[in-house]
């Protein structure tokens, strides 16, 4: 379990393939603190840490996590968001993330706000009924990032079914991730808030809503 506050950004420095997974090395501030079996999250997913050598230690992503998530499009030199699993006697600053990824989402424009910068994105493919899992000031996971939705945004016909939203970004939070580094159609994975997963899926099994998520 992580809570979206980003510790550090790591980069790939080596990638190899085995059969159908990825053998993933990344440089980081953080590796000699490492232990090997340890969850760390990478761009928001969950991988365990397989091998440590000075400062760089490796993880391997299998095949269902490179087709769900963006760790296929990773490129030697390629920067990536960084938590370590969250300390139970600890404050929770972002919200609960699992570390499991929903889907992936395209940026779709990139705003400077004088200060801050309007992010929105719109998501690719997704097996859940998104429409009650994105909600106004609710919480998202972008690329392992705890952020609040600042809008759903409304399709052509008028129609707000969660497919597009926006995020807003302080500079710390853009200096201190990959959020520095997105351009326009850049690839980020989508966690939606496990709070809120589990209360859709609950109240589609009593007919509330009528697409299961």
């Amino acid at each position: 379990m992580f809570t979206g506050i980003i510790e550090t950004i790591g980069e790939v420095v080596d990638i190899e393939k085995k059969k159908s997974n990825l053998l993933i090395t990344i440089k980081s501030s953080i590796s000699k603190e490492l232990k090997i079996d340890q969850s760390v999250s990478h761009n928001g997913v969950c991988l365990t840490v397989v091998d440590i050598s000075g400062n760089n230690y490796s993880v391997v992503a299998v095949k269902e996590t490179l087709e769900k998530t963006n760790l296929s499009l990773l490129k030697v030199g390629a920067k990536i968001n960084l938590e370590r699993s969250m300390l139970l006697n600890g404050r929770l600053d972002g919200h609960l993330v699992q570390g499991h990824i929903d889907c992936t989402a395209v940026v779709n424009s990139i705003k400077n706000e004088n200060g801050s910068w309007i992010f929105s994105f719109n998501i690719q493919h997704s097996t859940f009924n998104i429409q009650h899992l994105i909600i106004e000031k609710g919480s998202i996971c972008i690329n392992g990032v705890s952020l609040t939705v600042v809008d759903v945004i409304s399709s052509p016909s008028g129609k707000s079914d969660g497919a597009s939203f926006s995020v807003a970004i302080i500079p710390y939070t853009y200096e201190h991730t990959n959020f520095k580094f997105l351009k326009k159609n850049a690839v980020v994975n989508i966690e939606f808030d496990v709070i809120g997963k589990y209360v859709a899926k609950n109240l589609s099994l009593h007919s509330v809503f009528p697409t299961q998520v």
